[in-house]
């Protein structure tokens, strides 16, 4: 059985199929979804087991507390277990199975260690619980099936996810109005940024240092650049702010803060302060790296140009911004390992929200409005497109708000602050921190007008399978309404 799963999963990373569209008809055990006896405790445990798994891979991808109890709660209910409680919390999920009076409940729990960007295996295992509600597949084959989508390699060499990053930094550097040598620029800093940061993982670096290295690598390159501008034949247009800003839109787009705000938004306190206050200690090593780098770079006698210095945005450069928010949602989903279906998609996303949010700039709308009208755009499209797509909603909503995020905005105000104009300097942090949190209630809220306008059909009973039923054909169910409230 598990070099069969193997060998479904191989032809999954090769075709772009779930590793559960892999399994032929003749394999699958299907039975009657019937409750579960409450004296079985292995049974119980089972299925317990199986959902915190599945569970587990959908908190490390980001996706939000309330949305992963809903599928913990939908694979458990498929299974027969109704009455379950569930507690969903920042690195920790505890699903508890009640029965009745006389006996103890049994209880499981898993413990998300690491956070990674893996939109394939995101994807995998969303694909998995859609048919688990189409295929009564047993516990057992679901089991092995989650355990093989963790333990698969990355869809995508390391090599390619490197130089995905680079190419989204070069698109935000488009998108700011940049040259070609700072495009290039850009592209190579981050790809140097991304390798030192993926050896400071492996040897055990706390994240935090791994934000502040990048920040620190993001400044050299451009202060070098804009000292001998004019050796180089640069000319006065070339900004150093546009690199930086775009290295920090890198280290921000691994964060979490569509989750945390999302947490906070839907009925998880607890859980959205923890990741909100973890993305602020991460944007906190990102600017002590940008910090010290200034620093440096100021006592060898390079001085970086102030606030005052900003490239004009104007009705012609729409088209530029389009473009280049394109290329880095798309390039966003290549780092972050998403599958083939999804890059274009992504790339549709990153479109619409820089046409979006730019084209209501052009009308002075304000920063902080055009962006979350441009994100709640992509929450709708993103959350109506991927079921189509059968792509995740998490991967297109994250893909289409990255080129939003405010990297410029964040080093303004860092080089205000450490430059004596503290009033406009905090002015730029606040304004970046309120852009970042209108992107992300932006997505939530259009995720949720979404769900709203088409909802998901589940199976309202199971029609008794005969006694020698053939397992080539499905079974057919009755569709209703979701119950659940899941995205599955």
């Amino acid at each position: 059985m598990r070099a069969f799963i193997r060998r479904g999963l191989n032809r999954v990373l090769g075709t772009a199929q779930a590793t559960i569209d892999t399994i032929e008809p003749g394999s699958i055990f299907v039975a009657p979804r019937k409750p579960i006896a409450i004296d079985d405790e292995a049974a119980i445990t089972e299925v317990l087991d199986l959902a915190a798994k599945i569970g587990a891979v959908l908190l490390d991808s980001g996706t939000g507390a309330i949305d992963t109890r809903r599928q913990i709660e939908f694979v458990a209910g498929i299974y027969g277990l109704d009455d379950v409680d569930i507690d969903v919390t920042f690195n920790t999920i505890i699903v508890c199975a009640q029965r009745g009076n006389n006996l103890p409940p049994v209880t499981c729990v898993r413990t998300v260690y690491a956070r990674s960007l893996d939109f394939t295996r995101l994807a995998h295992v969303d694909r998995l619980v859609r048919r688990i509600r189409q295929l009564a597949i047993s516990p057992a084959t679901a089991h092995g099936i989650v355990d093989e989508i963790t333990r698969a390699p990355h869809h995508y060499p390391y090599w390619v996810a490197n130089a995905g990053w680079g190419v989204m930094a070069s698109g935000i550097s488009i998108l700011l109005g940049g040259t070609w040598v700072v495009w290039f620029t850009a592209l190579i800093t981050t790809v140097i940024i991304v390798s030192i940061n993926r050896r400071l993982a492996r040897a055990g670096t706390p994240i935090f240092f791994q934000q502040f290295a990048g920040g620190f690598i993001a400044v050299v390159p451009a202060a070098l650049l804009f000292h001998w501008r004019e050796e180089l034949g640069l000319g006065e247009s070339f900004a150093p702010s546009q690199i930086i800003a775009a290295g920090i839109v890198v280290l921000l787009s691994g964060l979490s803060l569509v989750g945390s705000v999302q947490d906070a938004i839907t009925g998880a306190p607890i859980t959205g302060t923890a990741r909100f206050s973890e993305v602020v200690l991460l944007t906190g090593g990102i600017l002590a790296g940008v910090a010290l780098g200034l620093r440096i770079v100021e006592s060898v006698g390079v001085i970086l140009p102030g606030l005052g210095t900003q490239m004009p945005f104007g009705p012609a450069d729409l088209a530029a911004r389009i473009v280049g928010g394109a290329i880095a949602a798309g390039a966003f989903a290549v780092g972050s390992y998403a599958e083939r279906r999804a890059i274009p998609v992504a790339l549709g996303a990153g479109a619409v929200a820089s046409a979006v949010a730019f084209g209501l700039a052009l009308t002075d709308s304000g920063t902080i409005l055009s962006s979350a009208t441009a994100a709640v755009v992509v929450g709708l499209v993103g959350g109506l497109a991927a079921r189509r797509a059968l792509t995740p909603p998490l991967v297109v909503a994250v893909a289409g708000i990255t080129p939003l995020l405010p990297g410029l905005a964040i080093y303004r105000g860092l080089y205000g602050i450490m430059s004596d104009q503290s009033l406009v300097g905090f002015s730029q942090v606040a304004g970046a921190l309120t852009t970042g949190c209108a992107l992300a209630a932006g997505v939530t809220l259009g995720e949720f007008i979404a769900r709203s306008l088409r909802r998901p059909h589940l199976p309202s009973r199971i029609i008794r399978i005969p006694q020698r039923p053939d397992l080539r054909r499905p079974v057919v169910r009755k569709p209703h309404g979701n119950r659940n409230g899941t995205s599955a």
